[in-house]
């Protein structure tokens, strides 16, 4: 179910978009398929409309795809009716969708496809964005969509929708402003087409005012009719000869090709010129030329047309520069070093010569920290700062690239033995000497350095890349600030990249529902039986199976998706409470971790009094533990805790003991339980601290009127020790490990009459 609260932090148009969705009962979890697909007949009576518009467009399409050459995007286009007509670009994509039904001739609706680009640029003045989960089906949330509607401007006539389709991990708003730019020139070229069929090309165009430069000629080329953009532009003026023009004149271009249209009667479509003017400016504009007949079909002159594009031309190199260069420090960026390395590794295989190649991969030591303590705006000042220092030792032959974050790359191609890369090595870890100045606040930072040497460390690009940032991790573990060469010992991946390993695959876990919840039984002492469970999360990974919770909910942590995946493990419990009740087992109270980023969120109460409403679950049988360190802020944990305790859920705080909690403010706090971290309870038998802490906390507890459980209880001994000191509840392998859904129903019975046995021999025994 869509909660509508979150629709509001979304543009209008997406919030309604959404909202209707919502109303007409769509599963946002279901994977829509358009209803309604032209015939092959009507497809192509369509295109054949079309016609001149998709030859209009496929020129701009292809524009923006050499602009993007190596980002796998997908263009899509759409009649007024949102029936796809064409698609060009990445085939992977094209293939993807293609298994979504999603094919030329299919219609996109909002009544169908849900919130969708196409529906929302045809129902928009304005261009739009889709963005992973803007879209309101979950199988959409790992793409990014951009469009925007394109129509015949001088009537307002709806034609169509652009579209641009790419990953989620690609967004970048200079998508939605290209499109928005190449969308401004489809029109004005319709336009124009629309214009020339209709206005005869001697008697109707008011040359003068028409923006674009007209050249009209004669059929010996002598100029009858000219603007003043040309006669401004080029100095070409009436009455003269294109074809005798001097080819040193700006004009050259124009005149050679004109040349031709008056000579061969050769016509010319959208050819780009970049053209001097009379004051030595660059202007950029597409030449159209063609020969003019009479009614008796008899050659008169020829006509042409030169439109500026230079703003257009510029923001595309713009595009393109970008495309090659870090947009923060202006430095050769990651595919700009790919094409280099690649150039000089082609080089040296084609020429059967070695070329010496040294590759410094750079990484900023405790670059987050200075983030986190001044800012990424400052953070940003930072690099700015390094990348002027790093370029000072270049030399003649060095470059140095960004990564991205605070990853550098140095390629020096005229080094000659291992002892100057060394040298160099040594030389820019002393440019980090001299302090670094942000906000008049002088500090120093540290870098490690990672080297590679070609051929001896790789022969191709990515594996030569691979091996400096293996070394670079390696200077890492040896202290930072120094530089180690690379060697063969160094080919296993570092436990950083096993770490963003791990984190690449979270990020896609919860979308593909690895994620498992376990339930771990608790045993009531006095009652003897199950009275409640502990739900533990699990990753069921294809490529590491179950992963324990270790190894994972740090990285959770780290990279903000805790919050996330615990919201997913608070709905998956309360529906799990439902299934179990409508399958007739016994109600039992779920305990679910609360994670430190939940604790911290505005609309925590919100978002659970919501989940119990959806599920339908009684809060009494929900109770949520917390950690002594999230109580740190008292003042806040008081209000949170009492608004939570007005909902009825059960409040516990976890692993005492090992935390900081006040015991002048715990009896302030509205909470249940407090669990005896398993630590304590391990050596009960065997450390007399630590059972006269267990002892304490009991004891402490029920004086407070708090249940007191027990965690991690494996052996009889610890469980009569627990028994005689009124311990309420204990969980732990003794009586059952973290059991699956399946088990946890399969032996819920078995268990507790084990549990019962197990207490009667006791008594037989004391007997």
């Amino acid at each position: 179910m869509v909660e509508l609260e979150q629709l509001n932090q979304e543009p209008d148009y997406i919030v309604e978009s959404k909202r209707k969705c919502f109303d007409a009962g769509m599963d946002p979890n279901e994977i829509r398929k358009p209803k309604r697909t032209m015939s092959e007949k009507q497809l192509l009576a369509k295109r054949n409309t079309y016609n001149e518009i998709l030859s209009v467009i496929d020129f701009f399409s292809e524009k923006i795809l050499d602009s993007l050459s190596g980002t796998p995007v997908l263009i899509v286009i759409s009649d007024e009716n949102g029936f796809l007509i064409h698609m060009v670009g990445d085939e992977t994509i094209r293939i993807t969708i293609n298994q979504l039904g999603i094919r030329v001739g299919a219609q996109f609706t909002q009544e169908d496809m849900g919130t969708n680009v196409v529906s929302l640029a045809l129902q928009q003045s304005h261009p739009i964005q889709l963005v992973g989960s803007n879209h309101y089906h979950t199988i959409l949330h790992g793409t990014a969509c951009y469009g925007v509607a394109f129509r015949y401007t001088d009537i307002n006539n709806l034609l169509g929708s652009i579209c641009i389709m790419t990953a989620w991990e690609l967004h970048n708003p200079f998508f939605l402003t290209m499109l928005s730019t190449v969308v401004d020139s489809i029109e004005r070229e319709l336009l124009l087409r629309k214009q020339n069929r209709k206005l005869d090309m001697l008697n109707q165009i008011m040359v003068n005012k028409n923006r674009n430069g007209i050249i009209i000629t004669n059929a010996d080329g002598i100029i009858n009719s000219v603007n003043d953009f040309v006669v401004g532009k080029f100095g070409i003026q009436k009455d003269i000869s294109i074809v005798d023009r001097s080819l040193d004149n700006p004009s050259c271009l124009i005149s050679g090709h004109m040349k031709k249209v008056i000579q061969n009667k050769k016509s010319f479509d959208n050819v780009q010129m970049i053209l001097n003017t009379v004051d030595n400016q660059k202007v950029v504009c597409l030449f159209d030329a063609q020969p003019i007949y009479d009614e008796t079909n008899n050659f008169i002159g020829s006509y042409s047309q030169l439109r500026d594009i230079t703003e257009r031309y510029l923001n595309e190199e713009k595009h393109n520069y970008l495309a090659y260069h870090d947009e923060l420090t202006s430095l050769p960026n990651r595919r700009s070093l790919k094409e280099t390395l690649n150039k000089y590794i082609s080089i040296s295989l084609i020429s059967g010569t070695n070329i010496d190649l040294a590759l410094m991969f750079l990484d900023l030591d405790h670059f987050k920290t200075i983030n986190d303590a001044f800012g990424h705006s400052n953070g940003d000042v930072l690099l700015k700062q390094v990348s002027s220092r790093l370029t000072e030792c270049l030399g003649d032959y060095g470059k140095v690239f960004r990564m991205g974050g605070d990853e550098f790359i140095f390629l020096f191609s005229d080094m000659t033995g291992q002892k100057e890369v060394t040298q160099k090595g040594k030389q820019i870890i002393d440019l980090f000497d001299t302090p670094f100045t942000i906000n008049n606040s002088k500090f120093h930072v540290t870098a490690s350095i990672g080297i590679a040497i070609y051929p001896n460390d790789g022969t191709d690009a990515e594996t030569f890349m691979v091996y400096a940032d293996n070394a670079m991790y390696k200077s890492k573990s040896k202290g930072r600030n120094n530089y180690t060469l690379f060697d063969s010992n160094m080919k296993t991946h570092s436990k950083e990249k096993d770490k963003l390993s791990l984190e690449v695959l979270l990020r896609r876990a919860l979308d593909k529902k690895e994620f498992l919840v376990y339930y771990q039984p608790q045993v009531d002492l006095i009652k003897k039986k199950i009275i409640g469970v502990e739900a533990l999360l699990r990753w069921n990974s294809p490529e590491y199976g179950i992963v324990s919770p270790e190894n994972f909910i740090p990285i959770l942590e780290e990279n903000g998706m805790i919050s996330q995946v615990g919201e997913w493990v608070l709905s998956e419990v309360c529906n799990q409470s439902r299934k179990w009740v409508e399958k007739g087992l016994p109600r039992v109270r779920i305990a679910v971790n609360l994670s430190s980023q939940q604790f911290l969120k505005d609309n925590l109460v919100e978002i659970i009094n919501n989940t119990l409403i959806e599920y339908g679950m009684d809060p009494s049988f929900l109770e949520l533990e917390i950690t002594e360190t999230m109580t740190m802020d008292v003042e806040r944990a008081i209000n949170v805790l009492g608004q939570l305790n007005a909902l009825g859920v059960r409040i516990s705080i976890d692993d005492f003991g090992t935390g900081y909690s006040s015991l002048n403010y715990l009896k302030k706090f509205s909470i249940h339980t407090l669990k005896i971290d398993k630590s304590f309870v391990r050596d009960i038998m065997v450390d007399t601290n630590d059972s006269n802490i267990v002892s304490t906390i009991i004891s402490m507890a029920h004086n407070l009127h708090l249940d007191v459980v027990a965690e991690g209880v494996e052996t009889r001994d610890q469980l009569d020790f627990l028994q005689k000191k009124k311990c309420d509840i204990v969980q732990g392998y003794y009586f059952s490990k973290p059991l699956s859904v399946n088990d946890f129903e399969k032996y819920f019975y078995k268990i507790n009459e084990e549990i019962a046995i197990n207490f009667t021999n006791e008594m037989d025994g004391l007997k």
